[in-house]
């Protein structure tokens, strides 16, 4: 396993990491991996949802979802 070390953490953001930690029951080191962890998935899922061809369904989508909710409200009351 490799070793990363970081230098001159402005406090605001030590002292963030140090209250996730606490309130999360981890380390300061589990804090820092999850964040790295969370930050690179959401960056290749990111990259991922550019990579992939738009889909056109035929309609406009805000129109569907406005029919569905009046759909449902007709139902509910």
């Amino acid at each position: 396993m490799a070793d990363l070390q970081f230098r001159n953490v402005p406090d605001a953001l030590h002292e963030r990491l140090r209250r996730y930690a606490r309130e999360s029951n981890c380390s300061m080191r589990e804090a820092v991996l999850n964040a790295i962890e969370k930050e690179l998935a959401r960056w290749e899922w990111e990259r991922n949802l550019a990579q992939r061809p738009e889909t056109d369904i035929g309609a406009d989508v805000s129109a569907l979802l406005e029919e569905e909710r009046s759909r449902r409200d007709n139902e509910i009351g």
